[in-house]
């Protein structure tokens, strides 16, 4: 199971496409609503998330595969303080579960200490909170179990990454092909 986090103000398409690629690729992924159960993207489109919080925490000790941070603002500050998402990814953390961060997100991992001596991306201006990164000129970096997207036009190839790192690179080259890259 990979969870992706919806917070108010989530940047739609940073959160949309790893969940429709990811699910293209035959992984069971999970929306967590952060606050409630219907959240409001930075653009208006309000999206039904799978489960909310209290139900994410009931499930936390089942095992998951990965969790993933949409970026977008106030979406990022609102995970930032969300004591579900620190759950989550101090277990990440604690069992080396791969994480996955876009946009402004990566400054969640950043705050919490899990890009120390990583490289790292976020969106300009935002990398100031990737404490103890390297910040390289990429779109999407992926450097051990740590993955993250610079902004909305990388949320395709941080997608793919995400699959390749789960399923290996002949199940992203998969959705790659069929979504005619």
């Amino acid at each position: 199971m990979v969870y992706l986090f919806l917070a108010e103000g989530f940047e739609e398409i940073e959160a949309l496409t790893p969940v429709d690629l990811l699910r293209r690729a035959g992984i069971e992924v999970t929306t967590v609503g952060i606050g409630n159960n219907v959240i409001t993207g930075a653009h208006g489109i309000s999206v039904a998330a799978d489960i909310g919080e209290a139900e994410a925490m009931a499930k936390i000790d089942e095992g998951f595969e990965m969790a993933i941070l949409p970026g977008g603002m106030p979406g990022t500050k609102n995970l930032d303080a969300s004591a579900c998402v620190d759950a989550f990814l101090s277990a990440c953390r604690e069992k080396d579960i791969p994480v996955a961060a876009i946009c402004a997100a990566p400054m969640v991992l950043g705050r919490r200490g899990m890009l120390r001596g990583k490289n790292a991306v976020c969106y300009p201006g935002f990398e100031g909170y990737l404490e103890g990164a390297t910040v390289v000129d990429a779109g999407t970096v992926r450097d051990g179990n740590v993955i993250c997207g610079r902004a909305m036009g990388s949320a395709t190839a941080f997608a793919l990454e995400i699959i390749t790192l789960l399923r290996g690179e002949e199940a992203a080259k998969k959705v790659s092909d069929a979504i005619i890259l």
